[in-house]
Parts: C-alpha cells; sequence; structure tokens
C-alpha cells in the first residue's frame, strides 16, 4: 500500500450537487436515481453544505420499506429546506491531501463523505465507500 497516495486517485470527480434552492423531492429523486448517500449542497461554486440520505430519512415518515417506490409521500419534505436539514460545518480536503490522512478524519468523525476542494471549487467527493473499495483493491 502506497503511503503517499493522493484522494484524487481514488474519489468521485463527477460529483453530483444540490443548490441550497432545490427541494428535498429533487434530493431524494438524484439520491435514488444515483445509488448514492451524499451529495454536496453549493452555491454558485462554494459548497455550503452537504446532504445525506440519512439525513432525509431523519425527518421523513417514510422508513426501509418503501425505499424502492419512487413516489413516497413527501408532504414532511415541504416542511423543510435542505439548507435546514443539511450538515453546515463541513470539513474539506484538497486532491492532493494522502488517503491516509483523509481515512483518519472519516475514522474520527462522525460522517461519511468529506467534500474535495481545490482552490475554493469542489473538484469531488470521497467517502468511506471509496475508502473500502481502495482497501480491497490492495490485497
Amino acid at each position: 500500500m502506497k503511503k503517499r497516495t493522493p484522494v484524487s486517485t481514488i474519489m468521485t470527480a463527477n460529483v453530483i450537487t444540490l443548490n441550497h434552492t432545490d427541494n428535498l423531492d429533487t434530493a431524494e429523486r438524484l439520491f435514488k436515481a444515483n445509488n448514492i448517500r451524499h451529495i454536496p449542497v453549493v452555491s454558485g461554486d462554494e459548497i455550503i453544505g452537504m446532504l445525506s440520505y440519512t439525513d432525509l430519512l431523519r425527518i421523513s415518515f417514510a422508513d426501509g420499506a418503501y425505499e424502492e417506490e419512487e413516489n413516497v409521500e413527501t408532504v414532511v419534505y415541504n416542511m423543510f429546506t435542505i439548507e435546514q436539514v443539511m450538515a453546515k460545518n463541513l470539513i474539506s480536503v484538497g486532491s492532493h491531501t494522502t488517503i491516509k490522512d483523509a481515512a483518519e478524519i472519516l475514522a474520527k468523525k462522525e460522517f461519511h463523505a468529506l467534500p474535495v476542494v481545490d482552490d475554493g471549487k469542489l473538484v469531488g467527493i470521497l467517502t468511506t465507500t471509496d475508502l473500502i473499495n481502495y482497501l480491497l483493491d490492495q490485497y
């Protein structure tokens, strides 16, 4: 295993994002259509938060039995904005941050995705799944 490998080698570079003005119905559709669990929230070019699928589940009345349905009752979603639900105090890493350093951050914190930001611009996202796949590739 290479100790200085940067996160840019394993991150997702084509990041699906939400605009802070989008609604939670849009977020749910993106989560399900792309089979993802974290979406950075942007305002213009600036990342201002991170929305996780778990965040949506916390505020909805839909349980896991309905995950495969396309038209889950979303009345609750209209009661909240993305900005009210998203995580705001983000820790980000640069694309040259080592995988080891990023793994240490994720191991110590209670979240499962890190935005990758270079010069103030979102360039990727690194998730615990990316790290697990990287480790599996080493064997």
